[in-house]
């Protein structure tokens, strides 16, 4: 039996999401934080003190906090009103089970897109994205709307349903997704100031030939993401740069961090000025062409390139790129099919509601059907630095070789670990893993975090997971490393780490055999056309 020695009653600070904040303030290089414990301040103290000792001490925390980090709050979310509301709804959850897919109830609607009142009467379900108001899923007539707000499992969700009807849209027709909460940037200058400070943080090769869309990350010291980005050449002297939504204070920091003092180079936030739509199918090349006087052709309009366009009587210019962004729906989408086209266009905000409402009389032809960014949400083929890109990662671990030749006179920041790392190899890598036996009607559905296991032994743990409609099964995506214990040299990890070992993946204390991909995308989709192509080839010889 113990005895109360001692009560203490004080005052406790909370934070909007229930995770405490620690780290260097955008706005103040050199001042670091670690406040808003929610009351769990002598169970996190060892942890918290020791990362933010070694973040202020090296740099860097030896583990990826950037859950924690200040930069995934906005400016938005620091003002009284939203705390206000917030804080009286985070304190009676604190012990609350939190299934997956919860979204808190206060503090909504601080950012949304034109688009937010027309897809809300159509049927849209919100979640909150930095601040930012995105659909999850549209809700058909006739479903009980309460019972989808209120579900809450782990298991097979509700939505299933609704979310494999917008995705046989998407491969089979033509649908358009509000993305407007992507981060937007304009670096621009009056020389080639801009094109050598993306040199210089990009590990891709940005000197491109205008209207060129590169897809890249930006590099820190040890070879490790701090961000990942499309990059549209606009002009010689000026590129517009894509990131995730919630990288918008990060990413902004990290370039304003190393950008010259130089008046004539300005790097720009332009996300409030475009809406972003991106159109996806076999169809969308149809439908641009009805919207369009430009040709939408692939010889006019070729993959990962970008246009000055002006739609319908919308006298404005409007950015439409060909970013290959859909793909076939499972996991990271490295390659796209190639009847499935991607268009991404960014029309500036003022007029946003009305191209888009000339866009949807013309869509309406094709049978069109908006949808919800959760159908790619965890199996886009850019990786999400929040999921999967951690900032102690570098491409080699996610099997990513499109980096700058590392000949002479080739500098940006990482190159020189990235060089290390060629010559000694990695100890990790990226794998995507699909479940074989398991019952999606019946078992526990895994989210992530989940423990990966090979010939018994545990070697990793999942980063993200997602239901494949179109191979039926269940996706994981996650890091394993094969055993360091004892050794006194590093494991670098080889292929036959995968190729001869037996994969599990524990769900809630039930292990499922998975079969793991090294390199998954472009084979495990061949695969599949392959065996489609039989199918069809042994229809028709039935027939004759």
């Amino acid at each position: 039996m113990c005895e109360i020695q001692q009560l203490v009653n004080c005052p406790e600070s909370f934070t909007p999401d229930m995770r405490c904040i620690m780290g260097e303030t955008p706005s103040v290089n050199g001042y670091f934080v670690l406040v808003g414990m929610n009351s769990s301040g002598l169970s996190f103290a060892g942890g918290a003190g020791r990362y933010l000792a070694e973040w202020m001490t090296y740099g860097f925390p030896s583990e990826n906090v950037w859950p924690l980090d200040i930069k995934r709050f906005g400016s938005l979310q620091s003002s009284r009103t939203f705390l206000r509301h917030r804080v009286m709804e985070v304190m009676p959850l604190l012990y609350e089970l939190k299934v997956p897919r919860w979204d808190f109830q206060t503090g909504r609607q601080l950012r949304t897109s034109p688009l937010y009142d027309r897809l809300d009467a159509q049927g849209a379900r919100w979640m909150e994205k930095h601040g930012f108001e995105r659909a999850k899923y549209f809700v058909p007539p006739g479903k009980d709307l309460l019972a989808l707000d209120q579900s809450k499992t782990f298991y097979k969700p509700d939505w299933f349903d609704i979310v494999g009807a917008e995705v046989k849209c998407c491969k089979e027709a033509v649908c358009v997704v509000d993305m407007s909460s992507f981060t937007k940037f304009e670096l621009s200058s009056s020389g080639e100031q801009a094109l050598d400070l993306l040199q210089r943080l990009c590990a891709n090769d940005l000197d491109v030939p205008v209207g060129h869309i590169v897809h890249t990350g930006m590099l820190n010291e040890r070879g490790g993401y701090e961000n990942d980005c499309s990059v549209v050449r606009l002009s010689k002297n000026s590129f517009f740069i894509i990131s995730p939504t919630d990288q918008q204070v990060h990413c902004w920091s990290w370039m304003k961090q190393h950008m010259p003092n130089d008046h004539e180079l300005q790097l720009e936030d332009v996300t409030w000025k475009f809406t972003a739509l991106n159109l996806i199918g076999p169809r969308a090349m149809d439908v641009l062409s009805e919207l369009s006087y430009v040709p939408m052709t692939p010889e006019h309009f070729p993959s990962l390139f970008c246009k000055h366009l002006f739609a319908s009587e919308q006298r404005d210019d409007i950015i439409k790129s060909a970013i290959e962004h859909a793909g076939n729906y499972i996991g990271i989408t490295l390659r796209v099919r190639k009847d499935n086209i991607g268009f991404e266009q960014f029309v500036n905000f003022r007029l946003g509601k009305y191209s888009t409402d000339d866009s949807v009389t013309s869509l309406a032809e094709f049978v069109v059907q908006k949808i919800s960014p959760r159908h790619s949400e965890p199996v886009k083929r850019t990786l999400a630095l929040t999921e999967t890109c951690l900032v102690e990662r570098d491409p080699a671990t996610y099997n990513i070789v499109t980096l700058k030749p590392f000949g002479e006179g080739t500098e940006f920041i990482g190159r020189a670990s990235l060089m290390k790392q060629r010559q000694e190899g990695v100890t990790r890598r990226f794998i995507m893993f699909v479940l074989e036996d398991h019952d999606t009607e019946l078992d526990l559905w895994p989210w992530w975090g989940e423990p990966i296991y090979r010939n018994g032994e545990l070697v990793g743990a999942t980063s993200s997971s997602a239901y494949s409609y179109t191979l039926e099964r269940h996706i994981c995506l996650g890091f394993v490393q094969p055993p360091q214990t004892g050794l006194a040299r590093p494991v670098v990890f080889t292929p036959d780490f995968i190729n001869n070992g037996d994969f599990e993946i524990d769900i809630g204390g039930q292990r499922f055999h998975a079969k793991a991909k090294l390199y998954p995308f472009s084979s495990l989709f061949a695969q599949q056309r392959r065996r489609k192509n039989d199918m069809e080839l042994s229809n028709f010889q039935g027939k004759e």
